[in-house]
């Protein structure tokens, strides 16, 4: 990390490439339009590390930005410029200590959750929808419900066009089954999005980074069109001033990109670089012999490339370039301007800006997120399509090997078995879904952080999208093992085991997001949940009879905790109580199912198998429950307990050096 590496330039907005129809724009009371003014003074960011130690991030930076000007940050990998855009918008990590002053419109505010909008590295959007469907979802989800749904199809329409993606609006974003847009698109979605409520302050972290030339051009050019109409827009982006940098003594030397140039004049991995291949030709000359023409043209190439006249940086490290960098900083007129401005924007106190967040109601976000999450799996073939084919070949499977299992002796544990293995291994093909799972809590997570709508309508929506498949699921399959093998015959009896089937499959569904809030790894989740369902298989009481079942831990509490204890018991018991089967001999009186379910299988008989179907249902309400519990840990508690240890962990660094 090379601190105070750190370098901000303002581009003006004389150029634009589409006009901008603006709407909804924040207004003070009064009416006016109000600007975001940006000033930092002396903003230091100190992070702890695993092993306790702490470390300067960024250390006495002094800045503005202003309306109508494209504010960069740049500096070389490591530098600092994502934490300082992260100070500025109020997401720093929770083991970073933030000091100094951060004011907007002469005020201290967090900005976040609405006051600005933030687009991340990471263009976090659903493969499955075309470019008009979401940006017109986020519009449902933020925009007042009292607004007519023609001005909010205008003002999708007016973003599209401004961000310039008509051609591909009906283009599909897509996915690993679904070929979608480009990458500098995606990228301009995902500025799309964040400009729909038309915020006044735009931050975004490296916005060109992984595009081509033409399409970072194009959004460089439209990032100085949104600043054109008074908004603050801050990123950090690759395009030093080259003014700067001549002025210090650093001219960029003919035939050579200039973006390159000052990277280099402050990244001290050239140095290493540097050195390594002069390691490499001081040891490879031996290899002369060879007559290597790639290793000799190399070697003349690297040569010429020392022996530049006008370039300073042959004779300085890059440490010696940024202290004189720095040094040259502090003296400077830039400097000056800089303190000057920023002392000015801190005495006049502006307009406060209000959040302009999500403004739909409650039942308006969970209309639209149920409605796109049912899209999105619908055309998503492996979220669920997938696995309903393979649980349609499963349950043929099954019903050809336990065909017309019959009422003969060993029928009974055939029964058995068959119920254990689809309330078992069948359920347990759910955690297939855990990839899509994860894909889910990504754009979750980055919606909420930009406060489109809150955790409770995420999980409704999140359930009752799912129903219509796992209903299905448990229909088809179910219906074609219960009449294949020929359980026990009856419409209650063949309703209970396919309301039976579709509740452990939904309870495994939630158990798997309780994981995905958790494990937000797809390969950890999977191994995860496959252990926790194989925990829950070993205590249902098939492998082990419940009474058998060590009592503590394993009966009490985990067996009751677990939907394969109650399914496997209420299907026990929906399949065998009234039938009649054969003994060993066929002299003994016939065995009752009663008898089985007691005496065989350990099996309370007076407690209704209805009961134990309550009790999934019940368990899928917890951990749905504990579903958005988790959620809420990981945004407030889990932050606060780590900037706690953070600061403890720094008090007792200070202790011990005093």
């Amino acid at each position: 990390m090379m601190r105070n590496s750190l370098s901000s330039s303002s581009f003006s907005s004389s150029s634009a490439i589409v006009e901008i129809e603006e709407a909804s724009e924040p207004q003070s009371p009064n009416g006016i339009v109000v600007s975001a003014h940006v000033a930092w003074k002396d903003v230091n960011v100190m992070v702890t590390l695993n092993n306790g130690d702490t470390r300067n991030v960024l250390e006495g930076l002094t800045g503005y930005a202003e309306p109508g000007t494209f504010t960069a940050l740049m500096g070389p990998s490591g530098a600092g410029k994502s934490t300082l855009l992260d100070a500025l918008s109020g997401r720093l990590a929770s083991n970073a200590i933030l000091s100094g002053k951060i004011l907007l419109n002469g005020r201290k505010a967090k900005l976040s959750f609405g006051i600005a909008a933030y687009v991340t590295q990471d263009d976090t959007l659903i493969g499955t929808l075309t470019v008009r469907e979401t940006i017109y979802y986020s519009a449902q989800l933020r925009l007042p419900d009292r607004m007519p749904l023609s001005e909010k199809r205008t003002l999708v329409e007016s973003t599209i066009t401004q961000m310039g993606l008509q051609d591909c609006a009906d283009t599909f974003i897509g996915n690993w089954h679904l070929r979608g847009i480009s990458g500098g698109e995606k990228r301009r979605v995902s500025i799309a999005l964040a400009i729909l409520m038309r915020p006044r302050l735009l931050f975004l972290d490296e916005p060109t980074s992984g595009l081509d030339s033409a399409s970072a051009f194009f959004v460089t050019q439209t990032l100085h069109c949104l600043s054109r109409d008074g908004r603050t827009v801050i990123a950090s982006i690759h395009q030093p001033s080259s003014e700067f940098f001549a002025e210090a003594g650093y001219p960029c030397p003919s035939f050579r990109n200039p973006s390159d140039h000052f990277l280099r004049c402050s990244n001290s991995d050239f140095d290493k670089v540097k050195a390594t291949l002069r390691e490499l030709i001081k040891h490879g000359l031996g290899y002369k012999d060879l007559h290597l023409p790639s290793f000799n043209l190399f070697c003349s190439y690297f040569n010429k490339f020392n022996q530049y006249n006008d370039d300073p940086l042959n004779k300085i490290t890059t440490a010696e370039v940024i202290r004189s960098l720095v040094d040259f900083y502090r003296h400077s007129q830039y400097c000056y301007v800089a303190n000057e401005t920023v002392e000015e924007l801190s005495k006049v106190k502006g307009t406060v800006i209000d959040s302009n967040g999500s403004q739909a109601s409650f039942f308006m976000q969970s209309y639209a997120l149920t409605k796109r999450s049912f899209v999105n799996m619908s055309r998503d073939f492996g979220y669920y399509w997938l696995r309903i084919v393979i649980y349609l070949v499963v349950s043929v499977c099954l019903g050809t090997i336990y065909f017309n299992v019959g009422t003969k002796y060993n029928s009974i544990q055939a029964r058995a078995a068959c119920s254990s293995f689809v309330f078992g291994f069948m359920t347990f093909m759910s955690i297939g879904g855990f990839p899509s799972f994860v894909e889910d809590m990504k754009v979750f997570q980055r919606e909420r952080m930009n406060g489109h709508y809150g955790v409770i309508a995420f999980v409704i929506s999140n359930t009752l999208s799912a129903m219509p498949f796992l209903i299905l699921i448990a229909i088809l399959s179910g219906t074609v093992c219960y009449f294949m093998v020929h359980f026990h015959p009856g419409f209650s009896h063949y309703l209970f085991f396919v309301l039976a089937l579709y509740a452990s499959i939904t309870a495994v569904e939630s158990l798997m997001m309780v994981i995905a809030s958790v494990v937000p790894n797809f390969l950890m989740g999977i191994i995860i949940g496959a252990g926790i369902l194989g925990i829950s298989m070993l205590v249902s009481g098939f492998f082990r009879l419940p009474y058998d079942i060590p009592k503590p831990v394993w009966r009490y509490p985990v067996s009751y905790l677990t939907f394969d204890f109650w399914a496997v018991q209420g299907q026990y018991k929906n399949d065998l109580k009234g039938l009649i089967f054969d003994n060993q001999s066929p002299h003994p009186p016939k065995i009752t199912g009663e008898y089985a379910l007691k005496h065989i299988f350990q099996i309370d008989v007076n407690r209704s198998k209805w009961v134990d179907l309550s009790a999934i249902f019940s368990l899928i309400i917890i951990y749905r429950v504990f579903f958005f519990i988790m959620i809420k840990i990981n945004e407030d508690v889990t932050p606060w307990l780590r900037g706690y240890i953070a600061r403890r962990k720094m008090q007792q660094n200070g202790a011990n050096q005093n």
